[in-house]
């Protein structure tokens, strides 16, 4: 492979020869003994400047006339559909027939330079037939047609769910009070420091390798695997360190599979770097979401049912949008006790770029909702929201509403932190106009129960080698995004093989060398990839410890691995090194290696749409944010949160940290300002595709943290840990709009809490009208009959009703 240019250029493997020259039309390398080597191809595509239209006719015949043009694709040369979920193959690298937001791919070149590939672009004649854009859920619901795709539950509704646990309006009946809240969450994209790339080669053997900027290397693998009809085992995925995932890098992309194609075709290694702008059209970012909630409780705050609704605005394709729907209705059951839940969602199906997996995937849409409505409860009841909530934390070990299990759970140790540190109980509703504070929990996965493709093998795998020098390599699919996963496995083996860990050398993210992780997704990595490591590692143990206690002469159960040495308990001096320890095993065993894998336990709902919530453990956190609130201008500054997180237990404290402070950033700026704008009025196109001017908090935005690390092992995740990436994210939009209710006495119940949404709802305060900006109605949707399951407590099994039965009166002990 080349580098440079000229008589600059060096030549991989072959240093000291002589360059000649570069060929600027043919891209090839001239050696002295004419020995030619192909030069590195840049990729750029073509996208659509309409929101929805057929192609009638791509002409590309000008395109390839251009010197040091070598290649040019179009829909038909990369026919075959993909997705990330099964449910959702609608995805082409290329639209073959129709375009679905503005900057879908219709057609890439690779050529010599990016300026080449760039110029050739414009030499490529689309002609399309404009269809009917849809611009927003309630244009989805009034317009079935035309259809964006031929599937889907109904028209231009991508999904529709419908589930109940229990007598809902049973349990309104019961209630002391009963209130009913609209919420809208806006849309935002994750906005990582480092673009999308990927880099193709094809070898003489036939076999292609791709390094990609990607969070899924296998998923990546499975989908090139399907569109290229090659079998995967000639596929090698390599996921490269990059620079901010947060979910935006999670689904397979066309630019991946179009480099991949091109490099098959032209033999040479083919590069393509995304645009900021292409990024921001890539997306699957946070779902714009409406919610309408009913929640019923009684005196104490005790709630008694819970009917709750989401519509999400999908954008053009599916992504992980079946997910993300179920999950806008899964974890509300996991904080707080819930004896009766309605959940009812939607998916539509518009033309914007396609939303999916941002960081806490589908959950903080609605644990905005209901920890501002929670707020407004307790202030009906004349309760301090502190109290209320901790009086009906969901019991450790129990079963809830919707058959998740829960294990561990330091919420109420998080919620008195928080309280304790910012001294709550002096401060709520007692500071001067324009000061608050808020207060506001949640919960999170540390994985998901399931994966994408349902199966019964291994959701990840780690292979570990010892070798005689007392090095040791952990081989793991597992892919870091800047979390430290990487070092996360190194901590897990040292600690149990007693070593130092920068004697030990990860090697993770390639199809080739390292066995399946499923990815970087829903906080799993530590949990998953850890246990998988956790297992791995005591088996290295258990072979190498008899060989020493044999030549040692003392018991087995005596040994301590420990200081990279192994020894006896009892007499500290009897040992030997590490090193000595796995040459005295592989000389009675051979070759010291062994293997891990983790499958999480079996959830126990059974239900259509169970898979989605189930998870080995759940991360608790609670936080309280101050503010200040200008009333003239409506501006909120956020002075200071503090923030109690549920870790399980820490493998590293330092990146722990790190993380919860990380999800209190990205989530101060979903709170406040970061907003994926459409003109919807001009043909669907994004108003802010750029740094420049989509608005993101800097180091100056950022306020003072003060960070609880609550230590409640769980059994289920190594040494006790359980996640930390994503779930810190979620109580921070909540606790700001409930600090802002406290500093002014106006709840906006939407976010980004922007200055002219405060402005208009102190307006409307001072009209002695209802001190509100939000939402003021929920569409009409075709919801389908519910899928009635009833709750454990019911004596429920965790299956759904197989006819029309109903069981009545109260909830009996829960389920332990």
């Amino acid at each position: 492979m080349a580098s440079g240019n000229g008589d600059a250029l060096r030549v991989i493997g072959r240093p000291h020869r002589k360059v000649d020259a570069v060929d600027k039309v043919t891209g090839q390398t001239k050696f002295a003994d004419d020995l030619y080597l192909p030069q590195m191809l840049y990729c750029k595509i073509l996208r659509s400047p309409h929101p929805h239209a057929r192609i009638t006719s791509i002409d590309t015949s000008t395109a390839k006339e251009l010197p040091g043009v070598k290649g040019v694709l179009v829909g038909r040369d990369i026919p075959i559909a993909f997705g990330i979920l099964p449910v959702s193959q609608d995805e082409h690298a290329l639209a073959p027939d129709k375009v679905r937001f503005i900057g879908d791919p219709v057609a890439a070149v690779a050529a010599i330079s990016e300026e080449i590939a760039t110029e050739t672009l414009d030499r490529i004649h689309v002609e399309y037939e404009q269809l009917d854009a849809i611009a927003s859920i309630e244009q989805a619901l009034a317009n079935p047609e035309p259809r964006i795709h031929d599937y889907g539950d109904s028209g231009n509704l991508h999904k529709l769910v419908s589930l109940e646990f229990g007598d809902v309006e049973e349990g309104f009946e019961q209630a002391y009070l009963v209130r009913e809240d609209l919420f809208f969450y806006g849309g935002s994209t994750h906005l990582p420091m480092e673009q999308h790339a990927a880099l193709a080669s094809y070898s003489a053997d036939h076999k292609l390798t791709l390094w990609s900027s990607t969070q899924t290397p296998h998923y990546v693998q499975r989908a090139l695997a399907k569109v290229l009809e090659m079998p995967a085992s000639r596929i090698r995925v390599i996921a490269c360190p990059n620079g901010g995932g947060f979910g935006g890098k999670s689904d397979p992309f066309s630019h991946e599979i179009v480099v991949a194609k091109f490099a098959m075709m032209t033999g040479r290694p083919v590069k393509i770097t995304l645009t900021r702008e292409e990024v921001f059209y890539c997306h699957r970012g946070r779902h714009p979401t409406l919610m309408w909630a009913k929640t019923g409780v009684t005196k104490d705050g005790h709630i008694t049912a819970m009917h709750f609704r989401t519509a999400l605005d999908g954008g053009g394709y599916g992504s992980y949008g079946v997910a993300s729907t179920y999950y806008t209705g899964a974890l509300q059951t996991v904080t707080y006790q819930v004896d009766r839940y309605k959940f009812q969602g939607m998916r539509a199906f518009t033309n914007k770029p396609p939303c999916g997996p941002k960081r806490g995937h589908g959950t903080p849409q609605p644990r905005f909702a209901l920890e501002v409505q929670m707020d407004k409860l307790a202030e009906q009841l004349g309760m301090d929201p502190a109290d209320m909530r901790l009086r009906h934390l969901v019991p450790e070990n129990s079963l809830t509403a919707n058959y998740l299990r829960v294990g561990s759970i330091g919420l109420g140790a998080c919620i008195e932190k928080v309280v304790d540190g910012s001294q709550w109980r002096d401060r709520f509703r007692k500071l001067p106009e324009g000061r608050g504070v808020g207060l506001a929990c949640s919960s999170y996965l540390s994985g998901a129960g399931l994966p994408i493709y349902w199966n019964n093998m291994p959701h990840s795998g780690v292979q570990l080698k010892c070798d005689r020098g007392g090095g040791i390599t952990v081989f793991c699919g597992s892919t870091d995004i800047g979390q430290g996963s990487d070092s996360i496995l190194a901590y897990i083996v040292a600690e149990v093989l007693g070593v130092d860990p920068f004697e030990i050398r990860i090697v993770t993210a390639d199809t080739d060398l390292t066995p399946v992780d499923l990815g970087s997704y829903a906080s799993r990595v530590t949990l998953m990839s850890g246990n998988a490591a956790l297992q791995a590692a005591e088996r290295a143990r258990d072979m190498i410890a008899p060989e020493v206690a044999q030549k040692l002469d003392v018991p087995r159960d005596r040994l301590v691995f420990a200081d990279s040495r192994v020894f006896d308990s009892e007499d500290p001096e009897r040992g030997m090194t590490f090193a000595e320890a796995v040459q005295a095993a592989e000389g009675a065993l051979g070759t010291i290696g062994t293997v891990g894998s983790y499958t999480p336990p079996k959830s126990p709902g059974r239900y259509r749409g169970a898979g989605v919530g189930p998870s080995p453990a759940y991360s608790y956190s609670a936080a309280v944010a101050e503010v200040e609130v200008d009333i003239d201008s409506g501006i909120v500054r956020v002075l200071k949160i503090w923030i109690g997180h549920d870790i399980g237990r820490c493998i590293n404290p330092t990146t722990v940290m790190g993380q919860v402070e990380g999800s209190i950033y990205m989530g101060l700026g979903e709170a406040l300002m970061e907003d994926m704008e459409y003109r919807e009025n001009f043909h669907v196109v994004h108003k802010i595709p750029s740094m420049l001017e989509y608005k993101s908090p800097t180091t100056l935005d950022m306020c003072e943290v003060e960070t609880y690390l609550i230590s409640d092992p769980d059994p289920n995740g190594p040494f006790g840990a359980k996640e930390a990436g994503q779930g810190p994210l979620l109580p921070v939009a909540p606790a700001v709009a409930n600090a802002v209710y406290d500093a002014v006495g106006v709840r906006i119940d939407e976010v980004p809490i922007m200055p002219e949404k405060v402005r208009k709802a102190l307006k409307q305060k001072a009209s002695g009208k209802e001190a509100r900006y939000g939402p003021t109605s929920f569409p009409d949707i075709p919801w389908p009959e519910p899928i009635h399951v009833p709750t454990p407590w019911e004596g429920g099994d965790g299956k759904a009703l197989q006819h029309e039965e109903t069981t009545t009166g109260p909830p009996p002990e829960r389920q332990h």
